[in-house]
């Protein structure tokens, strides 16, 4: 199956609503738009620290470079970013590794 998108929520000066955060799906994965200003606020509702990684999307010299992962201790909430495109692309990819981490993506509007 396609990873799950999470989708992104603009900020803006007149404020915007709490989102509904995705569910982790720890099968599939997530994936994000992304223009180097996203961040993620991620939430772990379990009893237990679980862990949300970033894939990078390219190679360095040939070899993939291991994900970029975060422990989230139980209860907490982590916002994590920005995800610059030259290291993880356009499109994001998030994996945790279990459903308890809600993931909630956002990025600020430059207003003039």
């Amino acid at each position: 199956m396609p990873r799950v998108n999470v989708p992104v929520t603009q900020i803006v000066r007149a404020g915007v609503p709490d989102t509904v955060p995705t569910e982790g799906d720890a099968t599939n994965g997530h994936s994000v738009v992304n223009d180097g200003t996203v961040f993620i606020e991620v939430e772990n509702t379990g009893a237990v620290s679980r862990t949300l990684s970033a894939l990078f999307a390219s190679t360095v010299d040939g070899i993939t470079v291991d994900p970029k992962t975060w422990t989230i201790a139980a209860g907490a909430r982590r916002r994590i970013g920005p995800f610059p495109t030259r290291y993880y692309g356009t499109t994001l990819q998030l994996d945790v590794d279990n459903a308890e981490l809600e993931l909630s993506a956002y990025k600020v509007a430059m207003q003039g």
